[in-house]
C-alpha cells in the first residue's frame, strides 16, 4: 500500500475549525480564513468569488503538500494525536458490516478502552478488536482516554481464542497511548495480561492482520499489535514510549519532546525502513482528519488484500512465518570479530617487530 494516492481536495464534511490547526499549519489556517470570507462575501452580497476561491483552494493543496511531506517525527505525533482524526468508531460505522459487539472478560469487568466483536469487512468474516480513546469529554472518561485496563485485554484473549476456534481471522486496530498505569490495573495483573497476550497471540492458528491507526503506545499497543502483518497509517507512530516521557526519564525536562521523537524512529517511514511494519498506508492529502472516509477506505482495501493473500497460506506454514517474523525483530548486521580484529593483530606484531631486544646471556655449562 505504500505509494502515493490519488491527490483529493480535503473533505469538507469534516471540517477544521479554528481550534483544531496545528501550529505548523499557520498558513493552512489562513487560507481557509480566506476562502471562507470570500464565500461569506458572496452569499451577502450575490457577487460570485469563484476564480479567487479556486486559486486560493490550489494554494491550500500546494501548501498542505509541502507541509506533509517533510513532517518532522514530533510534527507526525501531533498529526496522530489530532482530535478530528478518525477513531475506532468511525471504522466500525464505515468499514464493518452487521458488528456484533462481544462483552466482558469473565473475570473482572468489561473495559472500555478495547472493543471486540465479530463483523464483516468487505466479503471476509472477522473478529475485530479495537482500541477506542473516546470523543467527547463522557466517552474518554469511560474508555480511560484510551488507556486500556488488564480487563481489556485479558476480554481481546478470550474474544480470539473464541474466533480461533471456528477459524475465523483477527483484525486489531492499534491507537492508544499506552496501557494504562493504575494501582488498581498493576493490582489486577496488567503485566502479565499483555504478557500472556503476547505469548498465545503468537500461536494463534488463524491469520491476524494489526493496524495502528493513531497512537501506537509501549505495551499497550504490543497487547493486541502480535500479527502475520503489521501496517500503519502514514501518519501513525508506534513507540517503545511516549516522547514525553522519554525526554522526562532522559533529561528531566517534557520541552525536549521533539528531540525524544526524533532519537525513538516512531515514524511510519522509520519502521518501515527497520522492517518492523510491513506496509504503511497511504492518507489522504493532509491528514486522516482532513478525510475520514477515504482514510477508512484505505485501510479497508489493505485489509481485505492481506487477509486473502493470507487465507491462501497453510496455518502450519503462517505460525512458522509469524515465529520467524518476531525472532528477527532486533537484528542487526555484525561483522565478526576476527574480521574486525585483523587490522588490529597486524598493528600490534609490527610494534613488537620494532622494538629493540637484548641478546639473552646463555648460561655457560658446568
Amino acid at each position: 500500500m505504500r505509494g502515493s494516492l490519488i491527490i483529493k481536495m480535503p473533505d469538507n464534511n469534516n471540517k477544521i475549525g479554528n481550534g483544531d490547526y496545528l501550529d505548523f499549519e499557520e498558513k493552512v489556517a489562513e487560507l481557509d480564513r480566506q476562502i471562507e470570507e470570500l464565500r461569506r462575501l458572496s452569499s451577502i452580497k450575490g457577487i460570485g468569488y469563484f476564480a479567487e476561491i479556486r486559486r486560493l483552494q490550489r494554494e491550500q493543496v500546494t501548501e498542505l503538500k509541502r507541509v506533509y511531506s517533510n513532517l518532522t517525527a514530533w510534527q507526525t505525533v501531533q498529526v496522530a494525536r489530532h482530535p478530528k482524526r478518525p477513531l475506532l468508531p468511525d471504522y466500525l460505522d464505515l468499514m464493518v458490516k452487521d458488528f456484533r459487539e462481544l462483552h466482558g472478560d469473565r473475570c473482572f469487568g468489561d473495559d472500555r478502552a478495547i472493543i471486540t466483536g465479530f463483523g464483516q469487512i468487505g466479503r471476509e468474516k472477522v473478529l475485530i478488536v479495537g482500541q477506542n480513546k473516546g470523543k467527547n469529554t463522557k466517552e474518554k472518561i469511560a474508555c480511560n482516554f484510551g488507556c486500556p485496563n488488564p480487563e481489556g485485554y485479558r476480554k481481546a484473549l478470550s474474544k480470539m481464542k473464541f474466533a480461533e476456534k471456528y477459524g475465523i481471522p483477527v483484525v486489531t486496530l492499534v491507537d492508544t497511548p499506552g496501557a494504562h498505569p493504575g494501582i488498581g490495573a498493576e493490582q489486577r495483573g496488567q503485566a502479565q495480561a499483555i504478557a500472556v497476550n503476547l505469548m498465545e497471540m503468537s500461536r494463534l492458528r488463524v491469520p491476524v492482520i494489526c493496524v495502528c491507526i493513531g497512537e501506537g503506545g509501549s505495551g499497550g499497543a504490543l497487547g493486541i499489535g502480535v500479527a502475520d502483518k503489521l501496517a500503519m497509517l502514514e501518519f501513525a507512530y508506534y513507540s517503545v514510549i511516549s516522547p514525553e516521557g522519554c525526554a522526562a526519564i532522559l533529561w528531566r525536562d517534557g520541552s525536549q519532546a521533539p528531540d525524544a521523537a526524533e532519537a525513538l524512529k516512531l515514524t511510519s517511514g522509520d519502521l518501515y525502513k527497520l522492517e518492523l511494519v510491513d506496509a504503511v498506508i497511504s492518507e489522504p492529502l493532509g491528514g486522516a482528519h482532513r478525510n475520514v472516509r477515504d482514510t477508512v477506505y484505505n485501510v479497508e482495501k489493505y485489509i481485505v488484500k492481506t487477509l486473502r493473500d493470507l487465507k491462501r497460506t497453510k496455518i502450519d506454514n503462517l505460525l512458522e512465518s509469524r515465529y520467524r517474523k518476531l525472532r528477527l525483530i532486533g537484528k542487526c548486521s555484525v561483522t565478526s570479530d576476527s574480521a574486525k580484529s585483523k587490522p588490529g593483530k597486524a598493528k600490534i606484531k609490527s610494534t613488537i617487530k620494532a622494538v629493540p631486544t637484548k641478546s639473552r646471556r646463555i648460561p655457560a655449562k658446568v
